[in-house]
């Protein structure tokens, strides 16, 4: 079956902190996702899941995900690390390569198959889209009419 996803990449970055919190209400998934080579951004994830925890519905489906797997000689967090965050924290978990392309969608189709599988047995309804995209196109001023 196929599914449409609305997908907002924030890359963790502080400037995004202010306008996620928004973004959290009525999100019914999410992927956090961390690099394996930097320490940082798997200490970050603690951060971001509490938020998420503390603005989504409780039966948001989350997963963790260990990008830049293929950097095994640079890596900071161990797999068995993540692991058994995730296993604690009750989340999905993946270990990524952007560069071999590998486990990526696996990680996307599970995540959403856990959403259809809560949406099934929870009869989640279709979720308000709390916040609107903003145009992209300029506003369309209304004219005076000129005497030149």
């Amino acid at each position: 079956k196929n599914v449409k996803a609305q997908i907002w990449d924030t890359a963790g970055q502080e400037r995004f902190r202010a306008i996620t919190s928004a973004y959290y209400r009525g999100a019914i998934g999410a992927l956090l996702v961390y690099d394996v080579t930097r320490l940082q951004s798997f200490e970050n994830i603690k951060k971001w899941l509490s938020e998420l925890r503390s603005y989504a519905d409780n039966d948001i489906v989350i997963t963790l995900v260990g990008n830049k797997r293929d950097l095994q000689n640079l890596r900071k967090v161990s797999r068995e690390e993540a692991e058994n965050f995730a296993k604690i924290e009750n989340l999905n978990f993946f270990e990524t390569s952007a560069l071999e392309d590998a486990n990526i969608e696996e990680a996307f189709q599970k995540t959403v198959r856990d959403i259809h599988t809560t949406a099934s047995t929870k009869h989640i309804e279709e979720r308000p889209n709390f916040l609107e995209s903003p145009s992209l196109a300029p506003s369309q001023a209304s004219k005076k009419p000129s005497c030149c």
